[in-house]
């Protein structure tokens, strides 16, 4: 018993510094700057279910304002969704980044492809890494 509470009280103690790391490398992007939810009232139930995955998992590791902010192509976002599924503990499965891509797909054609000039164009590595110089 006692060794089952000190695992839990590391475990509590050490969390919040393994997530402090995670974060502490990210540069932050003009997109982290915009609004950090989505009016999905209108979307499908499907599109709904979508969004909280697509919440829980991505706001691991960045703001959630950073997706919610950016336009790309559905290719494009088939390939960003597949990259952070390959991140170190992302913990997104196959059947998770196939509902986040759905809903980041189907956001991008119904509130962004209407009004492109009122998001940010996601940003290349090089321009990521000179954010990053410039922060640093």
């Amino acid at each position: 018993m006692h060794k089952a509470l000190a695992i839990v009280a590391f475990a509590g103690l050490t969390l919040p510094l393994i997530l402090a790391a995670q974060s502490s490398g990210n540069v932050a992007l003009p997109q982290d700057k915009g609004p950090a939810k989505i009016d999905i009232s209108a979307y499908p139930a499907a599109q709904q279910q979508g969004y909280k995955v697509f919440v829980d998992k991505c706001a691991k590791c960045h703001t959630i304002a950073r997706p919610i902010n950016t336009t790309m192509t559905k290719d494009e976002w088939e390939r960003y969704v597949k990259r952070m599924m390959h991140k170190p503990n992302s913990g997104i499965s196959d059947t998770q980044g196939k509902t986040i891509f759905d809903f980041l797909a189907y956001d991008q054609a119904t509130r962004k492809d209407k009004n492109p000039s009122a998001f940010s164009k996601s940003l290349s590595d090089d321009e990521i890494e000179k954010l990053k110089a410039a922060q640093h």
